[in-house]
């Protein structure tokens, strides 16, 4: 069997010093390399070429779902597993719909994390035993209104209205970023930056900083 080559991102050294001594001790699973925010994780895909990315959602700069879209979109043969402690129905629909592989609970044993690995390697999608039937039942009802055009009412539902980089400055807007801030870290104008920013306020329909940073913190992009 050939070796499975793992990516952690997460923006706990701590975390990703346990789950890489975790898959230490797993036969032929390997960790290349270790990220703390999305934007690092898309970079290190492309040097590392890692089998599989383990993502936490709750990153800075990039959060795991944004990431998630990109690896699905940039990277078809790199399969994602999200690592996180949240299993209510809206995060682990989120993240499926993004693209995601598996969706794996940070309370997951050792015996968890190598099944997860090995049957997402084998092209099989993977759900920790921690998140409930209903919660399947409703992605797969999620995935049919998506598919056919439908919009919920979620909170969650303007999301998929916004475009990559719209995602993105909202993200870095509810971490406290000015629009010079947004331009420099994304190599924008500032005036494409501000170009940008209004345009998601037309769409999200909220017209102000501090309505944005709530939603965010609402739908999981950042934590309050």
């Amino acid at each position: 069997m050939n070796t499975i080559r793992i990516l952690i991102a997460d923006d706990h050294a701590l975390v990703r010093a346990g789950i890489s001594s975790l898959i230490g001790q797993i036969d032929n699973v390997q960790v290349v390399g270790e990220a703390d925010n999305g934007r690092e994780t898309l970079k290190l895909i492309k040097t590392l070429s890692p089998d599989i990315v383990l993502l936490d959602i709750s990153m800075p700069e990039m959060n795991g779902l944004e990431a998630v879209r990109r690896i699905s979109r940039e990277h078809s043969d790199v399969r994602v597993i999200i690592l996180s402690m949240h299993a209510n129905e809206e995060y682990v629909l989120q993240g499926l719909t993004s693209g995601a592989n598996g969706y794996l609970l940070k309370d997951a044993d050792q015996l968890e994390l190598e099944v997860a690995i090995k049957s997402v390697a084998k092209g099989h999608r993977y759900l920790s035993s921690g998140i409930s039937k209903h919660v399947i039942q409703a992605y797969v009802r999620r995935t049919g209104a998506l598919n056919s055009g439908k919009k919920g009412s979620s909170p969650f539902s303007a999301v998929y209205q916004l475009t990559s980089r719209q995602r993105e400055i909202l993200q870095l807007i509810a971490e406290g970023n000015s629009t010079k801030d947004i331009a420099r870290k994304l190599k924008l104008s500032v005036k494409t930056a501000e170009s940008h920013r209004t345009e998601l306020m037309k769409r999200l329909d909220i017209h102000d900083v501090t309505g944005l940073v709530r939603y965010a913190i609402r739908i999981g992009l950042v934590q309050a």
